[in-house]
């Protein structure tokens, strides 16, 4: 038996027939204390997951969940371990609790089974409904609601939305608790939508924007919008969850989390999850779009956020897949530049005081060269910029060089644009994969030659 829908990812006792879904809230229940002291298996990433919860996951890696997973652990270095379970009653006990691994996916944040970490997503139950019909059944407030088909996931929030609307008599309900190894009532509901046998289905987002992509007939997606007047909510914030206790693997997951944000947002819309921002407003309509919206090239440099989505184009310098790099590479050997930003020791740092100098690995026979990045560089870094580059090249202009960091890194784009525009180099190339899609390509890798930063860099 298992949870087909989003409430919570976690079954909880008395309250699981009620309310106990696994991918939205539930009702507070007091959370058992862990022992002290954290029992993560550092040498992998111990995920716990459903083997059969599409678009979640599955044991075949074909979920949204099972893609960020992968991601984290080729961050981390180590290899993904799973265990397989249910998104049943006992899914918590039998796997994170009983220290069979080490990481739940996809957990409502407030969720006080497991110990939360910050949201990774926003995403909201959504309205769908057939793209022929233009936006006649495009709001639960048309007048012809009150004939239409609604499909609806007995005991989720939607529900109750369309009791406060006197519309529970055209509800059409589907199966809450299933065998997900037989039967997926959302993705049901989705195919019966198509083929007309409803008129609008209501369920949880990333569900929804994944099936209607395999449906042959055209349909749309709408949002839902939670109401403050009255309490009831419908769009939630996801998080991670692990185990009480554990403040070092909390922040480290955290860490990933900020660190892996485009890339883990990106995964979400390639699945049609449909994203919220910080002001509830939609980040991608979910049906039929693909990807976020093209960012364009600024005027001048970035200057912060520095971490996010970045341009297809560079003006003045050519941009690079890792096989036209590779390609490179080989036929004219140009020079390879990482500046990913590097924090250095304070020079009033005392002599007893632990000092570890951070280690990278970059694309063989690269040259790291820190902090040359940002949007304005102080004379000496700029200075700093400018005098390797001309070491690098022996005083060419016209010698390739290649810039980057890690995916979605603008430092790397800031530095190709700088030496096309202020430093006239001519062969200037920009691999905005970074060593992510170096490393993704199964390539090898080297420990980073830092070209120290001179005494009057601080």
């Amino acid at each position: 038996m298992s949870f087909s829908h989003p409430i919570s990812r976690v079954a909880i006792g008395a309250i699981a027939l009620a309310a106990a879904l696994l991918r939205a809230p539930f009702p507070a229940v007091a959370q058992t204390q862990a022992p002290l002291g954290e029992l993560v298996d550092r040498t992998a990433l111990r995920v716990c997951a459903d083997p059969n919860d599409l678009p979640f996951s599955n044991d075949k890696g074909e979920g949204f969940e099972n893609k960020i997973a992968e991601l984290m652990a080729q961050r981390l270095g180590v290899p993904l371990q799973y265990t397989w379970f249910p998104q049943s009653v006992g899914f918590v006990r039998n796997t994170l609790r009983a220290n069979r691994c080490d990481l739940i996916m996809g957990v409502v944040a407030a969720d006080e089974l497991v110990q939360n970490t910050n949201p990774y997503y926003r995403s909201a139950y959504v309205l769908v409904h057939r793209a022929d019909e233009g936006d006649r059944f495009g709001s639960l407030d048309s007048p012809l609601m009150q004939t239409a088909r609604i499909g609806i996931v007995a005991g989720t929030p939607v529900a109750d939305l369309l009791v406060r609307k006197n519309l529970m008599a055209q509800a059409r309900p589907y199966q809450l608790l299933v065998d997900t190894r037989l039967e997926q009532p959302a993705r049901q509901m989705i195919e019966d939508l198509a083929k007309g046998d409803l008129d609008v289905a209501l369920l949880w987002g990333p569900i929804a924007g994944y099936w209607i992509r395999k449906q042959a007939t055209p349909l749309t997606l709408v949002p839902l919008t939670s109401d403050p007047r009255t309490g009831l909510r419908l769009d939630f914030r996801i998080s991670m969850g692990i185990r009480p206790n554990e403040p070092l693997w909390k922040h480290d997951v955290n860490t990933l989390i900020r660190e892996l944000k485009p890339e883990i947002q990106k995964i979400l819309l390639d699945y049609g999850v449909p994203l919220l921002d910080e002001q509830g407003r939609l980040i991608t309509a979910g049906a039929g779009e693909g990807a976020a919206s093209p960012v364009a090239e600024p005027a001048g440099y970035r200057m912060d956020n520095y971490r996010a989505p970045v341009p297809a184009t560079l003006e003045g310098a050519t941009v690079l897949t890792t096989q036209t790099l590779r390609t490179l590479i080989e036929e004219r050997h140009p020079v390879l530049v990482d500046v990913l930003p590097k924090a250095r020791k304070p020079r009033d740092r005392a002599a007893d005081q632990l000092w570890i100098e951070p280690e990278r690995d970059d694309i063989p026979g690269s040259v790291w060269l820190p902090n040359v990045g940002y949007g304005e560089l102080s004379a000496e870094f700029a200075l700093y910029f400018r005098t390797e580059l001309e070491r690098l090249t022996g005083g060419d202009k016209t010698k390739p060089i290649v810039f980057y960091c890690d995916a979605h890194c603008w430092m790397s784009w800031n530095a190709a644009k700088r030496a096309v525009t202020e430093l006239g180099y001519t062969q200037v190339y920009w691999y905005p994969e970074g060593v992510d899609g170096w490393k993704k390509a199964g390539l090898e890798v080297a420990r980073a030659q830092e070209v120290p930063m001179p005494d009057f860099v601080q």
